[in-house]
């Protein structure tokens, strides 16, 4: 990490709270969660607002680690690539499955809503400017209703600010998201070299 945040031994509070929930969820903190408290308070403000968003998410969580997943790979964002690929694979069914996904989501053999879907986020992390109404339409044409519409560009932006906010404060992808398979390593190494 480049900038001085507060050590586990060192949490008091609601950053204690976070640590600890984080501990028993993973068996550690990991530096996504540390980052935040170079400003001790904003760790509260971030995680409240990442769980309000995803209590809320209209869509299953395979969709937003998709989402998360291509976002990653546009900002580019080695440590959301690596994570969310992780948690990709029982979700595809496979490594491969995950490779085919990330190499190009539209030949991968997802529905074709799947694919409308990640188009969006796709062009979110690439340049969300870029986005017009006809975006939308083709959206709701594929069967989306605003409020999931809504929800595939909060999962994006989300990801776009947060994994660039990780990388400028220097954030490291820990071990236990690390694949031990080399090429798929290799693969999900989008940005910031492991």
């Amino acid at each position: 990490m480049f900038l001085e945040t507060i050590a586990e031994d060192q949490a008091t509070g609601r950053v204690a709270e976070i640590y600890e929930r984080q501990r028993e969820q993973l068996g550690f903190v990991m530096d996504a969660a540390k980052c935040f408290t170079a400003r001790p308070d904003l760790l509260p403000i971030y995680t409240d607002f990442s769980d309000r968003i995803r209590a809320g998410f209209s869509l299953g969580l395979r969709e937003w680690r998709l989402i998360t997943f291509i976002a990653a790979k546009y900002i580019p964002s080695t440590y959301c690539s690596q994570v969310y690929s992780k948690q990709l694979i029982a979700d595809l069914g496979s490594k491969d499955a995950v490779l085919v996904v990330q190499k190009d989501f539209r030949s991968a053999g997802l529905s074709e809503k799947d694919v409308a879907m990640l188009s969006y986020a796709e062009k979110i992390a690439k340049d969300a400017s870029h986005i017009s109404e006809t975006d939308i339409e083709s959206l709701r044409s594929a069967g989306f209703s605003d409020r999931q519409i809504c929800d595939i560009a909060l999962c994006a932006a989300f990801r776009c600010f947060v994994s660039r906010f990780f990388d400028a404060v220097g954030a490291d992808t820990e071990a236990a998201f690390i694949d031990s398979d080399e090429e798929f390593r290799s693969q999900m190494t989008v940005g910031k070299a492991l």
